[in-house]
C-alpha cells in the first residue's frame, strides 16, 4: 500500500511538472497576444496559478501605487508585497490540504447563521448585503465560500493547536509578577497648598523676605498647627478660603517638579518649600489612592486570555512551519 501511494503521488507530481513545462514552453501566437496563465507555485498536489496571485495581489498593488513612492522604492515594495502574498497563498493551500486530511466539516446551516450575523451587525437586508458585495466586486457565493473556509480553518487550528494548550495558575502568577506595573493602577493624590506670591519686579531682598515668611509658616506646621488654618491665614491662592484644598490629581498629570517633590510622600506629609512660577509653595498630601488597581484574582481572566493568544500564535507559527518543511513546495519564477 505504501509503495502504491508513493507511485501515485510521484505520478501526480510528474503530471503537474509536465503541465508547468507545457505552459512555460508553449509558443506565443503573436507578439501582441496576452500572456498565457501559468503556474506560480506547486504545493504538494496543488498549484497556484499566476491569475490567482494577481487577483489576491491587486488591492495591495493599488495601495502601493497610491503612495507615490519613487520608482525604485515602488518596485521594492511591490516585490516584497508580492512575495508575501504568494507565501500566504501557499500557506492557505497547505491548511486546506490539512482540512481535507483531517475530515473537519461545516454545514450549510452554520454558513447561513454566519451570514445572518453579518447582516445583523451591519443592519443589512438581503438586498443590502448583495449590493455591498457587488460594490466590492464579489458575489454571495464567494462570501459563502470564504465563510466556509474561515470556519474550517478555525476548527482545524483548534484541533491542531488550541485544544493542546493549558494555562496553569503558575503561568498566571509568573506573568502577573513580571508585569505588576500594569496592574497596580494609577496613583492619585489629594493635595492642599499654601502659596506666597513674590511681587512682580521684586528684588532679591524682597524675595528673601517672602521666603523667610514661608519658612516661618512651614515651621508652625511642623510644630503641630493645622495646615488648613495657616493656608486660610497666609496663602495667596484662590483656594485659601477652603484651607488650600486642590482635590485629587493623577500623579502623571502634575508638573515634573511637583511629581518629584511628592514622590514617596504618604498621607499627612508635605513637600519642602518649592520655588514655582506662581511663587513659593508648600503642598500637603492629604490622602492617596490607587485607581484601576487589580489583584491577581481580578486580573486572571485577562492574563489567561493574553497568554492563550500569545501561545496560540507561537504554536500556530511552529505548526505551520513544520507543515511547510514536510511538504513539497516549489515556487516558479
Amino acid at each position: 500500500m505504501i509503495i502504491k501511494f508513493i507511485k501515485e503521488k510521484n505520478k501526480r507530481l510528474a503530471a503537474i511538472t509536465f503541465f508547468c513545462l507545457l505552459l512555460l514552453l508553449s509558443p506565443r501566437i503573436s507578439v501582441s497576444a496576452k500572456v498565457v496563465d501559468r503556474i506560480s507555485a506547486v504545493v504538494n498536489d496543488d498549484i497556484i496559478l499566476l491569475s490567482e496571485l494577481n487577483y489576491s495581489f491587486k488591492p495591495y498593488l493599488e495601495k502601493i501605487k497610491a503612495y507615490g513612492y519613487a520608482l525604485d522604492k515602488e518596485q521594492e515594495m511591490i516585490f516584497k508585497a508580492r512575495e508575501s502574498i504568494l507565501k500566504q497563498l501557499i500557506d492557505q493551500k497547505l491548511i486546506n490540504q490539512e482540512i481535507k486530511n483531517s475530515h473537519v466539516a461545516v454545514g450549510e446551516k452554520e454558513i447561513n447563521q454566519a451570514i445572518e450575523r453579518i447582516k445583523k451587525a451591519n443592519f443589512y437586508t438581503a438586498e443590502d448585503l448583495n449590493k455591498a458585495l457587488e460594490n466590492d466586486g464579489k458575489t454571495i457565493e464567494e462570501l459563502r465560500r470564504n465563510i466556509k473556509e474561515q470556519i474550517l480553518r478555525k476548527r482545524l487550528i483548534n484541533f491542531e493547536v488550541q485544544s493542546k494548550i493549558v494555562i496553569t495558575r503558575d503561568d498566571v502568577k509568573t506573568f502577573y509578577e513580571s508585569h505588576k506595573e500594569n496592574y497596580i493602577g494609577t496613583r492619585k493624590v489629594y493635595l492642599k497648598n499654601i502659596l506666597m506670591q513674590v511681587p512682580t519686579g521684586a528684588g532679591e531682598a524682597e524675595k528673601l523676605a517672602v521666603y523667610a515668611q514661608m519658612e516661618a509658616v512651614y515651621k508652625r506646621i511642623e510644630n503641630g498647627e493645622r495646615f488648613e488654618d495657616l493656608s486660610m491665614a497666609f496663602s495667596h491662592a484662590p483656594q485659601a478660603s477652603k484651607g488650600g484644598d486642590l482635590g485629587f490629581f493623577n500623579i502623571d498629570a502634575l508638573a515634573p517638579k511637583l511629581q518629584k517633590a511628592i514622590d514617596g510622600l504618604s498621607a499627612g506629609e508635605m513637600t519642602q518649600i518649592l520655588d514655582t512660577d506662581q511663587g513659593y509653595q508648600i503642598f500637603l498630601v492629604q490622602k492617596t489612592a490607587r485607581v484601576g488597581a487589580k489583584s491577581m484574582g481580578d486580573a486572571s481572566p485577562e492574563i489567561e486570555q493574553k497568554l492563550f493568544t500569545e501561545i496560540v500564535d507561537n504554536k500556530f507559527k511552529a505548526w505551520l512551519e513544520n507543515l511547510r518543511k514536510r511538504s513539497h513546495i516549489k515556487i516558479i519564477r
